[in-house]
């Protein structure tokens, strides 16, 4: 459980992640936000009011500082409970609606909801109840399995394989996703982001 979860209750806070997430303007009219958080703080500290130091000094052993693994594994941790919290939630009758653009702006996010060094922030999930309308919408289609779906070592797809996964546009549909996200200025600036969590976990 190297996750923790902050309940976005006020609206000032609601009204800057909209600007902070890629202007999600609907952010701010959620009933309910949830920000989810990859939290190695709490174990570290438990080590240091443990007397780690201490028996680490008594054993002349380093004392070791959560590294690259153990922020990944949090990370897993905090998305593994936020999919949990989508299913509880739709089980209750609820809609949900992830937020990928969380781990930008980490400055603004750390000063904003007080995030010390070993805890980040991984996705904002918010919540409401569906309008008939979002009821009756077609649904975005899922990849086929074929093409997500490899036995016992991982399948790199040839040109001809993602032109059928893209149902021929491969050109077309790379470019555009190449233009529309991971070339975008969102995508740099997550990248930009991401490098200085990295820098401020490993001070």
């Amino acid at each position: 459980m190297l996750y923790s979860i902050i309940e976005i209750s006020d609206q000032a806070p609601k009204d800057r992640p909209e600007r902070n997430c890629d202007n999600q303007l609907f952010i701010a009219r959620e009933p309910l936000v949830w920000l989810f958080l990859a939290d190695y703080q709490r174990r570290y500290d438990t080590f240091l009011s443990a007397g780690v130091e201490q028996l680490c000094k008594d054993e002349n052993l380093p004392l070791c500082k959560p590294e690259e693994g153990d922020l990944f594994l949090a990370c897993c941790d905090a998305l593994i409970a936020a999919q949990n919290a989508v299913i509880a939630a739709e089980a209750l009758g609820l809609d949900s609606c992830y937020t990928g653009g969380t781990m930008e702006n980490y400055k603004q996010h750390k000063e904003m909801f007080h995030l010390p060094q070993y805890v980040l922030p991984i996705t904002l999930l918010c919540f409401g109840y569906p309008t008939q309308q979002q009821k009756e919408r077609q649904q975005t289609s899922r990849y086929d399995p074929e093409f997500i779906l490899s036995e016992n070592q991982y399948h790199r797809l040839n040109t001809a394989e993602l032109d059928r996964f893209y149902n021929g546009e491969v050109v077309i549909q790379g470019q555009a996703v190449y233009q529309r996200k991971f070339g975008a200025a969102f995508s740099v600036e997550m990248g930009r982001s991401v490098r200085a969590i990295l820098a401020n976990w490993n001070s």
